[in-house]
């Protein structure tokens, strides 16, 4: 097997298993130092011990390496046999109806790895396309894409579509802040171009009800949004603590989001679970359509859509109301309707 591609999978399920970012990234690391070795130079290195003594490389990767010259490594074989079960018991059908993606982030932002390494991953899980959704300029922490970088990012993402070996459409996308005043975090000019506006809010969460209504209703009509992301903000477990939910009229909220055919998401991150199952009923009953996105800033993120889908599952959405079960086509003229 491969070295690179056997350590590179590795971090793919150890993500997915939200391993800590450290022991993931030994192995993105391992990758990388290797991977401009030829078969010969590699083998030779791992006969000699010259391997292990490569700065970065440590007892397992080293291990996964030399067994990987012969066959399929007995750590990943082992991660192959845990990751064949799905992360979620219910929702299977729904699940294995979603073509695509709408949000996730790249290492342009607050994502983990390259733009092609998350293409690769969605081949992997069988996607027919994904958004890449990094983030907008105000979210300082998170390096958000400046207008510059944006489009630096649009050349890139077209580059990549035009050669697509792996038949997974990459669509262009960015996850833009919903200002305090309601308005989006980057130019009316350049969100237009994009085939995919995620809105969401990521500061000032705990103002009031009747403020945070206004600004998410601001954000909603503008008409280059399509998805409204993880509506509510709370964080339900994980190693950045709990945080409750956000407080606004959620009534109002989801009326305006089915008379701006704007989409719901069900955000899957096993942190957020975000909207709560009492909200995604109220939604339904507005009318609302949804899209079950992964929100992966790695690559093993990408298969958390399966607890999105037994959340939606269990809530009785239908998939037709679901904008990642459609195909591309579809989803693109409904994403683009309006601009």
């Amino acid at each position: 097997m491969d070295a690179v591609d056997a350590l590179s999978e590795i971090a793919f399920w150890l993500e997915r298993d939200l391993a800590p970012t450290f022991k993931v990234q030994a192995f993105r690391r391992a990758a990388t130092l290797i991977s401009d070795l030829d078969p010969a130079e590699l083998a030779d290195r791992v006969h000699d011990g010259r391997l292990r003594a490569m700065k970065g490389i440590g007892d397992r990767t080293a291990e996964v390496i030399g067994q990987s010259l012969s066959g399929l490594p007995d750590y990943l074989d082992n991660l192959r046999r845990r990751g064949a079960e799905p992360l979620a018991a219910g929702g299977v059908e729904l699940r294995d109806a979603l073509r695509g993606d709408l949000h996730s982030h790249s290492d342009w932002s607050d994502g983990t790895t390259s733009i092609e390494l998350m293409r690769k991953a969605a081949r992997l899980l069988g996607r027919e396309y994904l958004a890449l959704t990094d983030h907008s300029p105000t979210l300082t922490v998170a390096h958000g894409l400046t207008a510059d970088r944006l489009e630096e990012q649009l050349g890139v993402v077209a580059d990549l579509n035009a050669d697509p070996p792996d038949g997974v459409r990459l669509l262009s996308g960015i996850e833009v802040d919903i200002l305090e005043n309601g308005r989006l975090d980057q130019s009316p000019a350049l969100l237009a171009r994009l085939d995919l506006v995620v809105a969401s809010a990521h500061s000032k969460l705990r103002v009031d009800s009747i403020t945070m209504t206004q600004r998410m209703l601001a954000g909603i009509r503008d008409p280059h949004t399509n998805v409204l992301g993880h509506c509510t903000g709370r964080l339900v477990t994980g190693s950045r603590g709990t945080r409750p939910p956000s407080a606004f009229d959620a009534e109002r909220v989801f009326a305006a989001c089915a008379e701006n055919d704007v989409a719901v998401e069900i955000n899957s991150r096993p942190e957020r679970q975000d909207p709560p199952a009492d909200l995604i009923t109220l939604a339904l009953e507005a009318g609302c359509l949804f899209t079950i996105d992964s929100d992966a800033h790695a690559p093993g993120h990408l298969d958390f859509l399966a607890y999105g889908a037994e959340r939606a599952a269990a809530a009785g959405v239908p998939p037709e109301r679901i904008v990642t079960t459609w195909p591309v086509q579809k989803l693109l003229a409904w994403s683009r309707a309006g601009r």
